[in-house]
């Protein structure tokens, strides 16, 4: 266990819906992202960022669908030119529904009980990394109007 303190233990209700619907959730993004070039042909994609229509800049995760629309091309250089976390995050996204799958199909629930000092310090980690990836992309990766 350690200081990460993570474990497997019985899934209860609560779990399986909360794994079941964090996958049903990632399964619809990865699909509309699939589609998302032959979608946007025919202008049925969803509507732009509200924060880009009120500021004019794109927000953090602006680029993010065009990002995993080009990695499903294979295209990783395209990918991160739209978004630089977009590759991490379209892999990650297929680990989350391969993890949730085996969670839910095995009757388990993955337990995360860190330090506090630790669970604050991944949570800032996460944040410097978003925010410093949303000033990258503003300095260096204007989007496409």
């Amino acid at each position: 266990m350690g200081v990460w303190n993570l474990s497997l233990a019985r899934a209860g209700a609560e779990d399986r819906v909360r794994y079941a619907l964090a996958l049903v959730a990632l399964l619809v993004w990865l699909l509309y992202t699939r589609v998302f070039w032959a979608l946007s042909s025919v202008h049925a994609t969803l509507p732009p960022c509200p924060f880009r229509l009120l500021t004019g800049q794109p927000c953090p995760f602006c680029g993010g669908t065009r990002s995993f629309a080009q990695m499903w091309d294979g295209d990783l250089l395209g990918a991160a030119r739209y978004h630089p976390l977009g590759p991490a995050l379209f892999a990650l996204s297929l680990i989350g529904v391969v993890g949730l799958a085996v969670l839910l199909a095995g009757g388990r629930a993955l337990r995360w009980r860190p330090v506090p000092t630790l669970e604050q310090r991944v949570y800032l980690v996460g944040l410097a990394v978003v925010l410093s990836a949303w000033l990258f992309r503003l300095l260096f990766l204007p989007l496409p109007r």
